[in-house]
Protein backbone atom coordinates (compact mmCIF):
# COMPACT_ATOMS: atom_id res chain seq x y z
CA UNK A 1 0.00 0.00 0.00
CA UNK A 2 2.83 2.28 0.89
CA UNK A 3 4.35 1.94 -2.32
CA UNK A 4 1.05 2.26 -4.37
CA UNK A 5 0.64 6.01 -2.10
CA UNK A 6 3.84 6.96 -3.19
CA UNK A 7 3.15 6.01 -6.96
CA UNK A 8 0.15 7.89 -7.03
CA UNK A 9 1.60 10.62 -5.28
CA UNK A 10 4.43 11.31 -7.38
CA UNK A 11 2.49 10.72 -10.83
CA UNK A 12 0.11 13.12 -9.75
CA UNK A 13 1.92 15.73 -8.13
CA UNK A 14 5.19 15.68 -10.03
CA UNK A 15 4.09 17.18 -13.49
CA UNK A 16 2.91 20.07 -10.38
CA UNK A 17 5.88 20.70 -9.48
CA UNK A 18 7.74 20.77 -12.86
CA UNK A 19 5.75 23.57 -13.65
CA UNK A 20 5.99 25.46 -10.70
CA UNK A 21 8.32 28.84 -10.84
CA UNK A 22 11.48 28.06 -9.61
CA UNK A 23 14.12 30.52 -8.10
CA UNK A 24 17.56 29.63 -7.68
CA UNK A 25 20.91 31.88 -6.58
CA UNK A 26 24.59 30.71 -7.77
CA UNK A 27 27.65 32.54 -6.23
CA UNK A 28 31.40 31.80 -7.35
CA UNK A 29 34.75 33.45 -6.34
CA UNK A 30 37.67 33.05 -7.92
CA UNK A 31 41.25 34.48 -7.39
CA UNK A 32 44.41 34.56 -9.32
CA UNK A 33 47.81 35.41 -9.43
CA UNK A 34 51.06 35.33 -11.92
CA UNK A 35 54.37 36.53 -11.40
CA UNK A 36 56.48 36.29 -14.84
CA UNK A 37 60.34 36.80 -16.15
CA UNK A 38 59.57 39.27 -18.78
CA UNK A 39 58.92 43.04 -19.41
CA UNK A 40 55.26 41.55 -19.76
CA UNK A 41 52.76 38.89 -18.62
CA UNK A 42 53.11 35.79 -21.38
CA UNK A 43 50.29 36.23 -24.27
CA UNK A 44 48.10 33.45 -22.61
CA UNK A 45 48.45 34.24 -19.52
CA UNK A 46 46.42 37.71 -19.92
CA UNK A 47 44.42 37.20 -23.42
CA UNK A 48 40.90 36.25 -23.78
CA UNK A 49 40.09 36.57 -20.18
CA UNK A 50 37.17 39.38 -20.07
CA UNK A 51 39.65 41.98 -19.50
CA UNK A 52 40.52 40.64 -15.90
CA UNK A 53 43.71 40.06 -15.97
CA UNK A 54 46.71 42.61 -16.55
CA UNK A 55 49.93 42.02 -18.65
CA UNK A 56 52.47 43.30 -16.23
CA UNK A 57 54.99 40.82 -15.51
CA UNK A 58 53.46 39.99 -12.06
CA UNK A 59 49.39 40.94 -11.36
CA UNK A 60 46.99 39.74 -8.82
CA UNK A 61 43.43 40.08 -8.92
CA UNK A 62 40.18 38.50 -6.93
CA UNK A 63 36.90 38.06 -8.95
CA UNK A 64 33.10 37.59 -6.88
CA UNK A 65 29.57 37.58 -7.95
CA UNK A 66 26.35 36.11 -8.02
CA UNK A 67 23.76 35.33 -10.59
CA UNK A 68 19.87 35.51 -9.33
CA UNK A 69 17.59 33.25 -11.69
CA UNK A 70 14.12 32.83 -11.36
CA UNK A 71 11.90 30.96 -13.87
CA UNK A 72 7.95 31.60 -14.25
CA UNK A 73 4.80 29.94 -16.48
CA UNK A 74 4.51 30.58 -19.70
CA UNK A 75 8.21 30.43 -20.69
CA UNK A 76 9.26 33.67 -18.66
CA UNK A 77 12.35 33.91 -17.46
CA UNK A 78 14.55 36.77 -15.05
CA UNK A 79 17.99 36.40 -14.63
CA UNK A 80 19.95 39.28 -13.11
CA UNK A 81 23.94 39.14 -11.68
CA UNK A 82 26.75 40.91 -10.00
CA UNK A 83 30.33 40.71 -10.59
CA UNK A 84 33.34 42.64 -8.85
CA UNK A 85 36.45 42.65 -9.58
CA UNK A 86 39.63 44.26 -8.54
CA UNK A 87 43.45 43.91 -7.81
CA UNK A 88 46.83 44.81 -7.83
CA UNK A 89 48.63 46.11 -11.23
CA UNK A 90 45.54 45.91 -13.72
CA UNK A 91 43.79 48.36 -15.86
CA UNK A 92 41.71 49.34 -12.46
CA UNK A 93 42.53 48.65 -8.88
CA UNK A 94 38.67 47.93 -8.54
CA UNK A 95 35.42 47.89 -10.77
CA UNK A 96 32.03 46.59 -11.91
CA UNK A 97 32.84 43.42 -13.82
CA UNK A 98 29.31 42.19 -14.36
CA UNK A 99 25.85 43.98 -13.38
CA UNK A 100 23.02 42.81 -15.71
CA UNK A 101 19.23 42.04 -15.49
CA UNK A 102 18.10 39.08 -18.52
CA UNK A 103 14.23 38.78 -19.25
CA UNK A 104 13.54 35.98 -21.39
CA UNK A 105 10.65 34.13 -22.95
CA UNK A 106 11.20 31.43 -24.85
CA UNK A 107 14.18 32.46 -27.03
CA UNK A 108 13.68 36.59 -26.97
CA UNK A 109 15.94 38.04 -24.37
CA UNK A 110 16.01 41.71 -23.36
CA UNK A 111 19.29 41.99 -21.50
CA UNK A 112 20.41 45.75 -19.72
CA UNK A 113 24.00 46.03 -18.52
CA UNK A 114 27.68 44.67 -18.64
CA UNK A 115 27.62 41.26 -18.77
CA UNK A 116 30.55 38.52 -20.17
CA UNK A 117 29.38 37.34 -23.62
CA UNK A 118 31.51 34.81 -25.31
CA UNK A 119 32.15 35.08 -29.27
CA UNK A 120 28.84 35.60 -30.64
CA UNK A 121 27.45 35.15 -33.50
CA UNK A 122 30.16 32.71 -34.64
CA UNK A 123 30.47 29.94 -32.05
CA UNK A 124 34.47 28.57 -31.16
CA UNK A 125 35.39 26.71 -28.48
CA UNK A 126 35.81 29.06 -25.29
CA UNK A 127 38.95 27.09 -23.96
CA UNK A 128 40.81 26.99 -26.92
CA UNK A 129 40.43 29.09 -29.94
CA UNK A 130 42.73 31.75 -30.36
CA UNK A 131 39.94 34.68 -30.27
CA UNK A 132 37.25 36.76 -32.41
CA UNK A 133 37.75 39.21 -34.83
CA UNK A 134 35.44 41.53 -33.90
CA UNK A 135 34.30 41.15 -30.65
CA UNK A 136 34.90 38.19 -28.21
CA UNK A 137 36.72 37.34 -24.59
CA UNK A 138 40.00 39.56 -25.06
CA UNK A 139 37.74 42.56 -23.18
CA UNK A 140 35.73 44.31 -20.22
CA UNK A 141 32.13 43.71 -20.74
CA UNK A 142 30.77 47.06 -22.00
CA UNK A 143 27.27 48.10 -20.57
CA UNK A 144 24.81 47.97 -23.13
CA UNK A 145 20.74 47.54 -24.08
CA UNK A 146 20.44 44.01 -26.17
CA UNK A 147 17.71 42.23 -27.55
CA UNK A 148 18.86 38.93 -29.11
CA UNK A 149 18.03 35.80 -29.79
CA UNK A 150 21.25 33.56 -28.53
CA UNK A 151 20.62 30.04 -29.76
CA UNK A 152 19.23 28.71 -32.94
CA UNK A 153 15.47 29.05 -33.05
CA UNK A 154 13.64 26.92 -35.83
CA UNK A 155 11.46 28.49 -38.55
CA UNK A 156 7.85 27.21 -38.59
CA UNK A 157 7.28 25.64 -41.82
CA UNK A 158 10.79 24.48 -42.60
CA UNK A 159 10.57 20.85 -40.57
CA UNK A 160 13.48 21.88 -38.43
CA UNK A 161 15.78 22.46 -41.92
CA UNK A 162 16.16 26.13 -41.32
CA UNK A 163 17.19 28.33 -38.13
CA UNK A 164 18.24 31.96 -37.33
CA UNK A 165 19.78 33.50 -34.54
CA UNK A 166 20.91 37.34 -33.80
CA UNK A 167 21.33 40.64 -31.90
CA UNK A 168 21.14 44.05 -31.69
CA UNK A 169 22.34 46.16 -29.53
CA UNK A 170 23.59 49.94 -28.23
CA UNK A 171 25.58 50.14 -25.56
CA UNK A 172 28.69 53.07 -24.10
CA UNK A 173 32.27 52.72 -22.93
CA UNK A 174 32.70 53.30 -19.73
CA UNK A 175 36.79 53.89 -20.29
CA UNK A 176 37.10 57.79 -21.10
CA UNK A 177 39.05 58.01 -17.67
CA UNK A 178 41.56 55.12 -18.49
CA UNK A 179 42.28 56.60 -21.46
CA UNK A 180 43.02 59.96 -19.97
CA UNK A 181 45.13 58.48 -17.30
CA UNK A 182 46.70 56.38 -20.12
CA UNK A 183 47.86 58.52 -22.84
CA UNK A 184 50.94 60.58 -23.02
CA UNK A 185 51.29 64.70 -23.56
CA UNK A 186 50.36 65.47 -26.72
CA UNK A 187 48.21 62.50 -27.73
CA UNK A 188 44.69 62.35 -28.54
CA UNK A 189 41.79 60.11 -26.53
CA UNK A 190 38.29 59.79 -26.25
CA UNK A 191 35.23 60.06 -23.83
CA UNK A 192 31.68 59.10 -23.82
CA UNK A 193 31.98 57.04 -26.61
CA UNK A 194 28.95 55.19 -27.65
CA UNK A 195 28.97 51.82 -29.11
CA UNK A 196 26.65 49.75 -31.36
CA UNK A 197 26.41 46.00 -32.96
CA UNK A 198 24.33 43.73 -34.54
CA UNK A 199 24.14 40.24 -36.19
CA UNK A 200 22.58 37.44 -37.94
CA UNK A 201 22.55 33.69 -38.75
CA UNK A 202 21.04 31.43 -40.37
CA UNK A 203 21.52 27.54 -40.36
CA UNK A 204 20.63 25.01 -42.40
CA UNK A 205 20.11 21.46 -41.96
CA UNK A 206 18.97 18.66 -39.85
CA UNK A 207 21.72 16.31 -38.55
CA UNK A 208 18.84 14.15 -37.65
CA UNK A 209 17.94 13.76 -41.17
CA UNK A 210 21.40 14.33 -42.98
CA UNK A 211 24.60 14.84 -40.24
CA UNK A 212 25.45 17.85 -42.04
CA UNK A 213 24.86 21.92 -41.23
CA UNK A 214 26.01 24.87 -42.86
CA UNK A 215 25.85 28.11 -40.99
CA UNK A 216 26.25 32.13 -42.50
CA UNK A 217 25.82 35.43 -41.51
CA UNK A 218 27.43 38.49 -40.61
CA UNK A 219 27.89 40.71 -37.67
CA UNK A 220 28.66 44.64 -37.70
CA UNK A 221 29.77 46.95 -34.88
CA UNK A 222 30.64 50.54 -34.73
CA UNK A 223 31.85 53.64 -31.89
CA UNK A 224 30.30 56.95 -32.15
CA UNK A 225 29.21 59.84 -30.78
CA UNK A 226 31.55 60.80 -27.92
CA UNK A 227 34.53 63.82 -27.73
CA UNK A 228 37.91 63.43 -29.01
CA UNK A 229 39.99 64.64 -27.12
CA UNK A 230 44.14 65.84 -26.33
CA UNK A 231 45.98 65.67 -23.71
CA UNK A 232 48.55 68.63 -22.92
CA UNK A 233 52.19 69.30 -21.47
CA UNK A 234 50.77 70.34 -17.96
CA UNK A 235 48.23 67.50 -17.74
CA UNK A 236 45.18 69.37 -18.78
CA UNK A 237 42.76 67.89 -21.84
CA UNK A 238 41.12 70.01 -24.59
CA UNK A 239 38.60 69.03 -26.62
CA UNK A 240 39.20 69.02 -30.03
CA UNK A 241 35.88 67.76 -31.74
CA UNK A 242 32.52 66.75 -29.91
CA UNK A 243 31.14 64.04 -32.53
CA UNK A 244 27.44 63.97 -33.00
CA UNK A 245 24.95 61.86 -30.91
CA UNK A 246 21.56 62.90 -31.77
CA UNK A 247 18.57 60.10 -32.20
CA UNK A 248 19.05 60.36 -35.88
CA UNK A 249 22.97 59.57 -35.29
CA UNK A 250 21.35 56.25 -33.61
CA UNK A 251 19.84 55.77 -36.85
CA UNK A 252 23.03 56.58 -39.37
CA UNK A 253 24.99 53.94 -37.41
CA UNK A 254 22.53 51.55 -37.54
CA UNK A 255 22.56 51.57 -41.38
CA UNK A 256 25.85 53.23 -41.64
CA UNK A 257 25.29 56.73 -43.75
CA UNK A 258 27.41 59.55 -44.16
CA UNK A 259 27.33 62.20 -41.27
CA UNK A 260 26.43 65.91 -41.75
CA UNK A 261 30.14 67.36 -42.88
CA UNK A 262 31.66 64.55 -43.76
CA UNK A 263 32.95 62.84 -46.64
CA UNK A 264 32.55 59.39 -45.15
CA UNK A 265 29.85 57.45 -43.17
CA UNK A 266 29.37 58.06 -39.53
CA UNK A 267 31.65 56.77 -36.83
CA UNK A 268 33.93 53.90 -36.72
CA UNK A 269 33.01 50.56 -38.45
CA UNK A 270 33.56 47.19 -38.21
CA UNK A 271 32.04 43.76 -38.97
CA UNK A 272 32.70 40.26 -40.33
CA UNK A 273 31.35 37.78 -42.36
CA UNK A 274 30.82 34.30 -40.81
CA UNK A 275 30.74 31.21 -42.30
CA UNK A 276 30.53 27.45 -40.47
CA UNK A 277 30.25 23.66 -41.38
CA UNK A 278 29.32 20.77 -39.11
CA UNK A 279 30.20 17.18 -39.88
CA UNK A 280 28.44 14.25 -36.94
CA UNK A 281 29.99 11.12 -37.96
CA UNK A 282 28.60 8.97 -35.05
CA UNK A 283 30.26 10.16 -31.61
CA UNK A 284 32.91 12.83 -33.48
CA UNK A 285 32.40 16.07 -34.40
CA UNK A 286 34.12 17.83 -36.86
CA UNK A 287 33.70 21.58 -37.59
CA UNK A 288 35.40 24.08 -39.92
CA UNK A 289 34.60 27.80 -39.64
CA UNK A 290 35.66 31.38 -41.44
CA UNK A 291 35.28 34.93 -39.49
CA UNK A 292 36.14 36.92 -42.69
CA UNK A 293 36.64 40.62 -41.07
CA UNK A 294 35.97 44.07 -43.06
CA UNK A 295 36.22 47.78 -41.81
CA UNK A 296 34.55 49.55 -45.13
CA UNK A 297 32.92 48.28 -48.72
CA UNK A 298 36.63 47.16 -49.82
CA UNK A 299 36.73 44.21 -47.79
CA UNK A 300 32.84 43.48 -47.13
CA UNK A 301 32.72 42.32 -50.85
CA UNK A 302 34.75 41.33 -54.03
CA UNK A 303 35.19 44.96 -55.21
CA UNK A 304 39.18 44.12 -55.04
CA UNK A 305 39.03 40.85 -55.75
CA UNK A 306 39.30 37.60 -53.64
CA UNK A 307 39.24 37.96 -49.37
CA UNK A 308 42.84 37.04 -48.62
CA UNK A 309 42.06 38.82 -44.44
CA UNK A 310 40.14 36.42 -42.04
CA UNK A 311 40.62 33.83 -39.23
CA UNK A 312 39.78 30.01 -40.28
CA UNK A 313 39.72 26.76 -38.06
CA UNK A 314 39.29 23.00 -37.73
CA UNK A 315 37.41 21.65 -34.92
CA UNK A 316 37.69 18.08 -33.91
CA UNK A 317 35.37 16.50 -30.97
CA UNK A 318 36.39 13.12 -30.44
CA UNK A 319 34.17 10.62 -28.72
CA UNK A 320 34.83 9.40 -25.25
CA UNK A 321 38.26 9.39 -24.49
CA UNK A 322 40.45 9.24 -22.01
CA UNK A 323 43.04 12.11 -22.45
CA UNK A 324 42.17 14.16 -25.45
CA UNK A 325 38.53 15.26 -26.28
CA UNK A 326 39.14 18.19 -28.09
CA UNK A 327 41.80 19.69 -30.85
CA UNK A 328 41.40 22.66 -32.69
CA UNK A 329 43.18 24.10 -35.37
CA UNK A 330 43.59 28.40 -36.65
CA UNK A 331 44.71 30.64 -38.97
CA UNK A 332 44.62 34.14 -39.04
CA UNK A 333 45.72 36.58 -41.76
CA UNK A 334 45.06 40.42 -41.52
CA UNK A 335 48.49 41.22 -43.84
CA UNK A 336 46.23 42.41 -46.57
CA UNK A 337 43.51 45.00 -45.84
CA UNK A 338 42.74 45.49 -49.72
CA UNK A 339 46.31 46.53 -50.37
CA UNK A 340 48.64 49.78 -49.06
CA UNK A 341 47.00 52.23 -50.99
CA UNK A 342 43.85 54.49 -50.28
CA UNK A 343 43.00 57.67 -52.50
CA UNK A 344 39.52 59.04 -52.26
CA UNK A 345 40.15 61.22 -55.87
CA UNK A 346 38.88 64.47 -53.64
CA UNK A 347 41.78 66.68 -54.23
CA UNK A 348 44.42 65.30 -56.73
CA UNK A 349 44.18 65.30 -60.07
CA UNK A 350 42.22 62.21 -60.99
CA UNK A 351 38.77 62.83 -59.41
CA UNK A 352 36.74 60.12 -60.96
CA UNK A 353 39.49 57.61 -59.38
CA UNK A 354 38.96 56.01 -56.18
CA UNK A 355 40.88 53.27 -53.99
CA UNK A 356 39.59 52.29 -50.54
CA UNK A 357 42.82 50.39 -49.29
CA UNK A 358 45.50 50.83 -46.54
CA UNK A 359 42.14 50.08 -44.03
CA UNK A 360 44.24 50.05 -41.03
CA UNK A 361 42.26 47.77 -38.75
CA UNK A 362 41.74 48.07 -35.14
CA UNK A 363 42.92 52.14 -35.54
CA UNK A 364 40.46 54.34 -36.74
CA UNK A 365 41.35 58.22 -37.45
CA UNK A 366 38.83 59.85 -35.23
CA UNK A 367 38.18 56.72 -32.68
CA UNK A 368 41.66 55.64 -32.03
CA UNK A 369 41.99 51.86 -31.30
CA UNK A 370 39.73 49.29 -31.51
CA UNK A 371 40.05 48.89 -27.43
CA UNK A 372 38.43 48.99 -24.17
CA UNK A 373 40.23 49.56 -21.22
CA UNK A 374 43.74 48.64 -23.15
CA UNK A 375 42.71 45.15 -24.80
CA UNK A 376 41.61 44.72 -27.98
CA UNK A 377 38.31 44.02 -28.47
CA UNK A 378 39.27 41.59 -31.20
CA UNK A 379 41.86 38.69 -31.99
CA UNK A 380 44.40 39.51 -28.78
CA UNK A 381 47.53 38.81 -31.80
CA UNK A 382 46.53 41.92 -32.79
CA UNK A 383 48.20 43.85 -29.12
CA UNK A 384 46.20 46.53 -27.81
CA UNK A 385 47.58 49.98 -26.69
CA UNK A 386 48.73 48.39 -23.09
CA UNK A 387 51.99 47.35 -24.93
CA UNK A 388 52.49 50.74 -26.40
CA UNK A 389 55.89 51.99 -24.89
CA UNK A 390 54.91 55.44 -26.22
CA UNK A 391 51.26 55.49 -24.53
CA UNK A 392 49.12 56.10 -27.47
CA UNK A 393 45.78 54.82 -28.17
CA UNK A 394 45.90 52.26 -31.02
CA UNK A 395 47.28 49.19 -32.48
CA UNK A 396 50.41 49.48 -33.46
CA UNK A 397 50.80 46.15 -35.47
CA UNK A 398 47.76 44.79 -37.49
CA UNK A 399 49.38 43.37 -39.97
CA UNK A 400 49.55 39.53 -38.72
CA UNK A 401 50.06 35.82 -39.95
CA UNK A 402 49.52 33.57 -37.25
CA UNK A 403 48.91 29.74 -37.20
CA UNK A 404 47.72 28.31 -34.09
CA UNK A 405 47.36 25.03 -31.84
CA UNK A 406 44.72 24.14 -29.11
CA UNK A 407 44.01 20.63 -27.20
CA UNK A 408 42.62 19.92 -24.25
CA UNK A 409 41.40 16.73 -22.76
CA UNK A 410 39.73 15.02 -19.34
CA UNK A 411 41.64 11.92 -17.89
CA UNK A 412 39.18 11.60 -14.79
CA UNK A 413 36.67 13.40 -13.25
CA UNK A 414 39.15 15.39 -10.94
CA UNK A 415 41.39 16.64 -13.64
CA UNK A 416 41.53 18.32 -17.31
CA UNK A 417 44.28 19.90 -18.74
CA UNK A 418 44.69 21.87 -22.28
CA UNK A 419 47.64 23.31 -24.25
CA UNK A 420 47.84 26.53 -26.25
CA UNK A 421 50.41 27.04 -29.10
CA UNK A 422 50.81 29.85 -31.47
CA UNK A 423 53.27 31.40 -33.68
CA UNK A 424 52.94 34.76 -35.05
CA UNK A 425 54.80 36.91 -37.66
CA UNK A 426 53.81 40.90 -37.32
CA UNK A 427 54.66 43.05 -40.02
CA UNK A 428 53.00 46.72 -38.14
CA UNK A 429 50.91 48.34 -40.20
CA UNK A 430 51.24 50.32 -43.69
CA UNK A 431 51.54 53.77 -42.14
CA UNK A 432 53.85 52.63 -39.59
CA UNK A 433 55.62 49.18 -40.67
CA UNK A 434 58.42 47.52 -38.47
CA UNK A 435 62.00 48.34 -39.05
CA UNK A 436 61.26 44.33 -39.67
CA UNK A 437 59.46 41.37 -39.40
CA UNK A 438 58.65 40.51 -36.02
CA UNK A 439 57.87 36.44 -35.21
CA UNK A 440 56.29 35.64 -31.46
CA UNK A 441 55.82 32.26 -30.06
CA UNK A 442 53.20 31.97 -27.46
CA UNK A 443 52.43 28.99 -24.90
CA UNK A 444 50.58 27.58 -22.23
CA UNK A 445 50.33 24.54 -20.53
CA UNK A 446 46.84 24.33 -17.78
CA UNK A 447 45.81 21.73 -15.19
CA UNK A 448 42.96 21.93 -13.00
CA UNK A 449 42.01 20.09 -10.34
CA UNK A 450 38.54 19.44 -8.81
CA UNK A 451 38.67 17.13 -5.76
CA UNK A 452 35.31 15.46 -4.90
CA UNK A 453 35.78 15.91 -1.19
CA UNK A 454 35.58 19.76 -2.10
CA UNK A 455 32.41 20.00 -4.13
CA UNK A 456 32.38 23.61 -6.32
CA UNK A 457 36.66 24.15 -5.56
CA UNK A 458 38.77 23.75 -8.48
CA UNK A 459 42.66 24.42 -8.53
CA UNK A 460 44.19 25.65 -11.69
CA UNK A 461 47.65 26.12 -12.73
CA UNK A 462 49.64 27.08 -15.69
CA UNK A 463 52.89 27.10 -17.14
CA UNK A 464 53.94 30.07 -20.30
CA UNK A 465 56.21 30.95 -22.08
CA UNK A 466 56.58 33.25 -24.61
CA UNK A 467 59.64 33.68 -27.42
CA UNK A 468 60.18 36.59 -29.93
CA UNK A 469 60.41 40.14 -30.46
CA UNK A 470 56.70 41.63 -30.06
CA UNK A 471 56.02 41.74 -27.41
CA UNK A 472 58.94 39.81 -26.52
CA UNK A 473 60.51 36.99 -24.24
CA UNK A 474 58.75 36.45 -21.21
CA UNK A 475 57.84 32.65 -18.43
CA UNK A 476 55.47 33.08 -16.52
CA UNK A 477 52.75 30.78 -14.08
CA UNK A 478 49.35 31.21 -12.78
CA UNK A 479 47.35 29.47 -9.60
CA UNK A 480 43.69 30.18 -9.56
CA UNK A 481 41.60 29.34 -6.91
CA UNK A 482 37.86 28.98 -7.24
CA UNK A 483 34.71 28.81 -5.37
CA UNK A 484 31.23 27.78 -6.82
CA UNK A 485 27.81 26.89 -5.71
CA UNK A 486 23.90 27.32 -5.50
CA UNK A 487 20.71 26.56 -4.39
CA UNK A 488 16.90 26.87 -5.16
CA UNK A 489 15.52 29.31 -2.97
Amino acid sequence: MKSIKALLITTLFTPLYAHQPVDSLKYNIEIGSTLSSGNYSPLWLTANRFGITGNENKFAYMHAGAEWSKSFQKSWNINAGLDLAGGKNLSSNFWIQQAYVDISWKKLTLSIGSKERTGQPLDKNEKLTSGWMVEGTNMRPIPQIRLEIKNYLYIPGTKNWVAFKGHMCYGYFTDGNWQENFVSSGKFFTKDVLYHSKSLMIRLGNKESLPLEFEFGMLTAAQFGGKRMIKNSDGSVSLIKDMPDSFKDFWKIFIPKRGDGLENVQGNHCGSWNFALNYYLGNWKFRTYLEHYFEDHSQMFWQYGRWKDGHIGIEVNLPQNKWISTIIWEGLNTTDQTGPILYDGIAGSFTDLQMSGCDNYYTNGEYLGWQNYGNSLGHPFLLGPTYNTDRTNEIKGCRVKAQHIGIMGKPSEVWNWRILLSHTRNWGSYQNPFNEMKKQFSSLLEVTYLPKQLKGWSFSASVAVDRGAYPGNSTGGMLIIKRSGGFEL
